[in-house]
């Protein structure tokens, strides 16, 4: 007896995994330029555009469907290439990290550099050295070219003042306001410096640290949820303050007073010689302590890119001033004292919120009043328009078979000169009548 064979057994598929998450903007930025890879490269293996990329990279459009799994699945396989080849490093303020050989000075490794944005702003920094650009106040302390995030407030700040205090309770949550002003109060004075350095003008400077800040207040939900918020203000403001408009504004056209010191007035005028990419490339890296893939994503521009303009700008630093190439501290230090020696206003957190209150409020009720007279102007249109349709009259034209008009026709030339002289020669009374005899 023959057995049947036994009927397949239906096999459950498997419940397939997703395409990995997508990451915010910054971050798909950061990785592209960790991984050396231009926004045209990117765009070839999605199937895509370059403009798209830019999109993409810049927050303004998000990917979707297959290309948002394609590029999702892109970005996470360069996520764990960096992971795995250990060049995800926390450490920023190294001077040649992640700098090819060719950026490193006189053949060897550089000594380690203290970050500008930590020993320019009074907090503690990592190694015992002193530095020129030390954070405190004094003859030969600036106060900062770059910010830090904002510290502990309220319990925090006075547990941290004292560790042997215990804890009255868990900390009342920051409202908005208090987190911005925190974040204000902390970042303001360095980015007004950097700015400075950046456009050479004090007014401009604060004018665009202030616009930066004012813009974030209006962004808030985004930016305090951002993984580095001085980064997002940081760029807004070199953005703002880098506008080929501003050549425009009559106040501008001026240049500002020149620094008292004479080699404080020689390297600023250096640095404003430099290309505007070049000299922003060179204040993230040297002046602000970034180190290259960040400095790239910062710029938008490829790491390979960002690292020709640094060698271009202190070539040309070097050229000019060649005492600023003496050391690999040098110009990190020398961006540091010139920041310094300038006394600039940051913006008040309080004037800057209800600034951008102000800013919103108008530019709202602007569009109100536009969209008002829009639909003013349609509507008059509507009701004085025509709601039939009028033919137009048709040419005129000769119609033959009919007798012409009769009746006194005009005068003739000959007729015209007769009635002249009978009117001339032909006086009021019997004469007119009666013709006298000769």
């Amino acid at each position: 007896m023959t057995q049947s064979p036994a009927a397949p057994k239906r096999s459950t598929p498997l419940p397939q995994a997703g395409p990995p998450p997508l990451p915010p903007p910054k971050e798909r930025r950061r990785l592209r330029a960790a991984k050396s890879l231009s926004q045209a490269e990117i765009a070839a293996k999605v199937g895509v555009s370059r403009e798209t990329v830019r999109s993409w990279e810049s927050g303004r459009s998000t990917p979707r469907g297959r290309r948002r799994a394609a590029y999702a699945e892109l970005l996470a396989e360069i996520a764990n290439e960096l992971t795995l080849a250990g060049k995800r490093s926390t450490r920023r303020n190294s001077w040649t990290e992640d700098l090819p050989p060719a950026l490193d000075t006189k053949g060897g490794k550089s000594p380690a550099r203290i970050p500008v944005g930590a020993a320019m702003n009074g907090h503690p920094r990592p190694e015992p050295a002193v530095s020129a650009v030390s954070g405190a106040s004094g003859a030969s302390g600036a106060s900062g070219v770059a910010g830090v995030a904002a510290g502990p407030t309220g319990a925090a700040a006075a547990q941290a003042a004292d560790p042997q205090a215990e804890p009255s309770g868990p900390a009342a949550p920051a409202t908005p306001a208090e987190a911005f002003d925190a974040l204000c109060s902390t970042c303001a004075p360095g980015l007004v410096r950097q700015t400075y350095l950046l456009t050479g003008r004090r007014t401009l400077a604060q004018e665009s640290v202030e616009r930066a800040f004012q813009l974030a207040w209006q962004r808030w939900p985004e930016v305090a949820v951002d993984r580095d918020p001085e980064s997002w203000v940081r760029a807004a403001a070199y953005e703002y303050a880098m506008s080929p408009w501003h050549r425009l504004r009559p106040a501008l056209r001026q240049p500002d007073a020149p620094p008292a010191a004479p080699d404080d007035r020689a390297f600023l005028d250096v640095l404003m010689s430099l290309p505007p990419a070049q000299r922003r490339t060179l204040l993230l890296y040297d002046g602000v302590g970034l180190d290259l893939p960040e400095t790239a994503a910062e710029t938008e521009a490829s790491t390979p890119a960002t690292a020709n303009r640094l060698l271009h700008a202190r070539e040309l630093v070097a050229k000019k001033l060649p005492e600023q190439a003496a050391t690999p501290d040098a110009l990190h230090q020398r961006l540091g004292e010139l920041c310094g020696a300038e006394k600039l206003r940051p913006p008040n957190p309080g004037r800057v919120r209800t600034g951008s209150e102000q800013r919103a409020r108008f530019w709202t009720r602007a569009a109100i009043a536009f969209t008002a007279l829009i639909v003013g102007a349609t509507a008059l249109t509507l009701r004085t328009a025509p709601t039939h349709y009028e033919p137009p009259r048709a040419p005129g034209k000769a119609i033959s078979g009919v007798p012409p008009r009769m009746g006194p026709g005009s005068l003739t030339y000959q007729d015209q000169i007769l009635h002249k002289k009978l009117s001339d020669a032909l006086p009021n009374g019997p004469e007119r009548l009666t013709p006298l005899a000769r």
